[in-house]
This record gives C-alpha cells, sequence and structure tokens, in this order.
C-alpha cells in the first residue's frame, strides 16, 4: 500500500497493530517523504506506550533486498533491542531459485540477526510461510 499516516486495527481488543508510513520506492515528494520519516521517527521515539511494542514486521520487496532505507531501520530495531521478523514481499514475481537465492541473501545479511524470522509473502498467490 501506500500508507501516509499512522493506522491503528484493534484486533478482538487483544492486539494493536500499527502500520506505519514506508519509506521505500514511493513516488513521492521528497518533502512529504521526510514527514512520514518524522511520523515513523515519532512512533518510536516520543511514544510513551513503545514499552508494549512487542514485534515489528519490517516489509522488504523480495526483488531488491534490503536498501539503504531499510538497513537504518534494522540497525536501529537492533539497537533498540525490538524485536522483528522482515517479510518479504513480492516473491509471486521471483521464479524458485531467484526466490531461494534473494531469501538466503536477506537471512544472511550483516545486520539481520541470526535467527529472525523471514517470512516470503504473497497476497496475489496465497503465499506465506516461514523461511
Amino acid at each position: 500500500g501506500k500508507t501516509i499516516t499512522v493506522n491503528f486495527y484493534n484486533v478482538d481488543n487483544k492486539i494493536m497493530l500499527v502500520d506505519l508510513p514506508g519509506y521505500g520506492f514511493a513516488k513521492r515528494p521528497e518533502s512529504e517523504k521526510k514527514r512520514w520519516s518524522a511520523l515513523t521517527d515519532g512512533y518510536f521515539t516520543n511514544n510513551p506506550n513503545a514499552d508494549l511494542l512487542c514485534l515489528v514486521l519490517q516489509l522488504v520487496d523480495s526483488r531488491v533486498g534490503l536498501t539503504r532505507d531499510d538497513e537504518m531501520m534494522v540497525d536501529f530495531l537492533n539497537q533498540s533491542q525490538i524485536p522483528d521478523a522482515i517479510v518479504a514481499t513480492k516473491v509471486d514475481k521471483l521464479n524458485k531459485t531467484e526466490r531461494e537465492k534473494n531469501l538466503a541473501a536477506l537471512a544472511s545479511h550483516k545486520l539481520i540477526k541470526l535467527g529472525t524470522p523471514i517470512i516470503p509473502f504473497s497476497s496475489l498467490k496465497n503465499i506465506f510461510y516461514i523461511f
């Protein structure tokens, strides 16, 4: 999607999902991207409930791998000791060989902590599993 605000989803009063603006490939003016970055940064650094965060799912295009912005986010999550998992999106656009190669590259990236779940995902082809 093209999330431009912080969106909260209450799931059965048991868990709150929070969708934050992305930063990657959106074709938007730089000023708008900076505003999104400030929203995301503020969520983590000025959130009085930050201690309740139990998991961050970082969406990464499986065809591209970690971008510089992704690396900055992974590094921030590592330093903040916030549990995270990588959701490798658009895996349907890769053949099996490319998919396995790109997932292995993600899992072995120098910033990805050993044991971090890598979750290949495709909404179009209903692909979802833990790598």
